[in-house]
């Protein structure tokens, strides 16, 4: 795991925003580690990402905490989550990964309706934090093997974004770079 301090801190605070239930700071926490994720390329961050979006979109929707299982998987959730901040505190990264793949894998215990959203929201987060990896500069066929869903699954994902409207995509205008040129070769 790189990065181990500043994951340990989005972990603590993916735990109290999920118990305070604020979808706003979930996304957030998640945003935050797709930069480090990119640079890393570490499959863990990469599933700290995964893992906080899809919560923050499960949260999201009211309806389903009455469904059957919800409860157990939220607690679930949040115990992994704190299992996963003692591994990470003590350095055991195979833990770290067990119990982030845990609430993924308690998914199979849930009713069938309910067990189907919640695969769908895990699907389309991984497609997401792909998208937004793919978006730091990393090649389209890393980025779908780091997340595992298909390149046609994130070509066809980021086909709809314009990736122009993130910021790592800005160009200056033809002013502006003659400008940044020009500035160069002052003294």
């Amino acid at each position: 795991m790189q990065e181990r301090d500043n994951v340990l801190r989005i972990l603590k605070e993916t735990l109290e925003a999920l118990k305070r239930e604020n979808v706003l700071k979930l996304r957030g926490l998640s945003g935050q580690t797709v930069h480090t994720s990119s640079i890393t390329q570490d499959p863990d961050n990469i599933a700290v990402a995964v893992v906080i979006y899809s919560l923050s979109k499960l949260i999201e929707q009211q309806g389903y905490r009455q469904k059957p299982g919800w409860d157990k998987f939220y607690n679930n959730a949040i115990m992994q989550l704190e299992h996963s901040v003692d591994a990470l505190k003590k350095g055991d990264d195979i833990h770290l990964s067990r119990h982030l793949e845990s609430i993924n894998k308690r998914i199979s215990g849930m009713s069938s309706k309910f067990k189907a959203y919640i695969q769908d929201v895990f699907a389309k987060a991984s497609i997401n934090k792909a998208s937004k990896i793919y978006e730091h500069g990393i090649s389209m066929g890393k980025t779908a093997s780091l997340l595992g869903v298909s390149q046609y699954e994130l070509a066809n994902y980021a086909g709809t974004k314009d990736i122009s409207d993130a910021p790592l995509g800005n160009t200056l205008s033809v002013k502006d770079r003659i400008k940044l040129a020009m500035g160069m070769f002052e003294k």
